[in-house]
């Protein structure tokens, strides 16, 4: 079966392969090709893990429009950069090279050829060199890892993730309309305040 490949950063198209099946059958593991991410929000960075790598992970928009208590919708991808570190003179770890991308693809009716006890709903996974190139990796290994994160839609950090956006995107504007109700009017500060937040 020929490789499904994805043009890096068309989104277009890869929502119209999560739609239907443009592309005929649903794309296996390392089927697809590793998408052009620096752009994309992020979805957590700076994870540190005991084996001496730190991991940044990123999510595409249509990922990025999902709420908290939702499932990503078909067409989300995300992809985890892990980069080597070391520690520095203060005991902390520092990013050193990329070592490797991992990517998850979700679509409808995808990872439906994963062996029977291994699926992850509609995901599928793909596995990079820091040039792009793919991986022979075994990715029931990837499957094993998100298998018990059903409830969070085979997402890691999708708690930490959904609360951290919402710390940042700030209060609301009618958040910030309560703070100050009573008041006959505003100073120019607390007017600007409201200004930058109106959404």
């Amino acid at each position: 079966m020929k490789k499904l490949l994805i043009t890096a950063g068309a989104a277009s198209i890869l929502a119209g392969c999560a739609a239907g099946s443009m592309f005929g059958p649903a794309p296996k593991d390392g089927e697809m090709a590793m998408p052009n991410y620096k752009s994309w929000p992020t979805y957590l960075t700076g994870i540190e893990k005991p084996d001496g790598h730190i991991r940044d992970i990123y999510i595409n928009e249509t990922g990025a429009k999902a709420q908290k208590g939702q499932a990503f919708a078909n067409g989300t991808v995300s992809v985890m950069e892990i980069y080597k570190a070391s520690k520095d003179g203060s005991g902390k770890l520092q990013k050193t090279e990329l070592e490797k991308v991992f990517v998850m693809y979700k679509g409808k009716g995808w990872g439906a050829s994963a062996p029977e006890g291994m699926k992850t709903g509609d995901w599928v996974f793909g596995a990079f060199s820091a040039n792009g190139q793919p991986l022979k990796v075994d990715y029931n290994t990837c499957r094993g890892c998100h298998m018990p994160l059903s409830d969070k839609d085979f997402m890691f950090h999708y708690d930490k993730y959904f609360d951290t956006r919402a710390s940042l995107d700030g209060p609301s504007y009618g958040e910030l309309m309560k703070q100050h109700a009573g008041l006959v009017a505003m100073n120019a500060q607390d007017f600007g305040k409201v200004s930058n937040y109106i959404r």
